[in-house]
C-alpha cells in the first residue's frame, strides 16, 4: 500500500471521527491528509518532510479559515429565557394520561400531545388519569389525586 493511499485513509477516518467528536477539529485536519494523500498521486508531493510540512500548513490555514464559519453550522439554536419563557410552570396540576403502566415508581404520560417519562408513588396502569405535580428535567412528577 502506497503512502499517498495511508494518507487519504487516514483522513477519511480523522472525518469519520467527527460523528463522535462534533468539535469541527478532526474534519480539517482529516481533509489536510487527504490533500497530502492526493497531492502524493498526483507528483507534486515526493518527500518525507513536504509531506509533513504541507499537511502542518493545510491543517492550520484550514482550522482557521474556516473552523468558524463552519461551527456555527452545527451548533444547535438555544433559546434565550427572554425570548421563549418557560411554560413548564404553567403544567402543574394539570391533567395527563397515563400511556404505560407504572413501574417501580415510573412510567409515560402524555401532556399537551406530548410523551413524557413521568414518576409517580401511585400504581398508575395505562389509560388512568393523572395530575402534573411537580417538573424534574425532563421526568414529570404525577399523582393520582386531583390537586384541587
Amino acid at each position: 500500500m502506497s503512502v499517498a493511499i495511508i494518507w487519504i485513509i487516514v483522513g477519511v477516518a480523522l472525518i469519520l471521527t467527527e460523528l463522535l467528536a462534533t468539535s469541527i477539529l478532526a474534519v480539517f485536519i482529516g481533509l489536510a491528509a487527504i490533500f497530502v494523500g492526493v497531492s502524493m498521486q498526483l507528483g507534486w508531493i515526493e518527500s518525507t518532510a513536504a509531506q509533513y510540512t504541507v499537511f502542518g500548513v493545510v491543517s492550520l490555514i484550514l482550522l482557521f479559515a474556516a473552523r468558524g464559519r463552519c461551527k456555527r453550522w452545527f451548533v444547535g439554536y438555544t433559546a434565550d429565557s427572554t425570548e421563549q419563557p418557560s411554560q413548564l410552570k404553567q403544567d402543574i396540576g394539570n391533567r395527563v394520561t397515563v400511556i404505560a403502566d407504572f413501574n417501580q415508581g415510573a412510567g409515560r404520560v402524555m401532556l399537551n400531545g406530548v410523551q413524557w417519562d413521568a414518576l409517580s408513588k401511585d400504581d398508575l396502569k395505562a389509560g388512568d388519569v393523572a395530575w402534573v405535580l411537580s417538573n424534574d428535567g425532563i421526568h414529570l412528577n404525577v399523582t393520582k389525586q386531583s390537586p384541587q
